[in-house]
């Protein structure tokens, strides 16, 4: 004989307990899903400003070698500027090169032609580690870039010496 009035499913206790454990389950994963995430953006981050500085002083080490030393002029773009951010100075072919600060942008400016390498730069200075050799420049740069809730990441690099080739 089969019982007809045997039910199957769920009791509201067990249902309620399952949303419950549920409930907690969901609590404990999203901060730790957030701090995932915010690892992510920080690494991100952190390898796009080492590419970014990278390329920066690579270029502007490879065109500050062929400087005519005689040329080189270390100055500010304008008085909101820090001292020491903008080198100007000639090639052994006669082109004319400018580096420079202004706000958060680096510029490089090759004759009439201007260009942004980033915008991301907080901090800019050349000098000359030696007064008595003016054809040594050192360059130090900073990089800073917006994370998440007011948090930035920040990346310093400076070159020990550029070597000027000319005379």
């Amino acid at each position: 004989m089969i019982n007809v009035n045997k039910r199957s499913g769920f009791t509201m206790t067990e249902l309620m307990a399952v949303v419950a454990i549920v409930g907690i389950l969901v609590v404990a994963a999203v901060p730790l899903l957030n701090n995932a995430n915010q690892n992510i953006m920080m690494s991100k981050t952190r390898l796009s400003l080492q590419q970014d500085a990278r390329n920066i002083m690579s270029l502007i080490t490879r065109v500050l070698r062929e400087a005519k030393t005689s040329t080189v002029s270390i100055s500010r773009h304008n008085s909101s500027q820090p001292f020491y951010s903008k080198i100007t100075f000639s090639t052994i072919d006669n082109k004319n090169y400018q580096f420079y600060q202004s706000g958060k942008n680096l510029y490089m400016a090759d004759g009439t032609n201007v260009k942004i390498l980033t915008s991301d730069l907080r901090y800019l200075a050349f000098a000359f580690p030696e007064s008595s050799d003016m054809s040594i420049v050192s360059l130090s740069l900073t990089l800073e870039k917006e994370l998440f809730s007011g948090r930035r990441k920040a990346l310093h690099m400076a070159s020990e010496k550029v070597m000027l080739m000319n005379d």
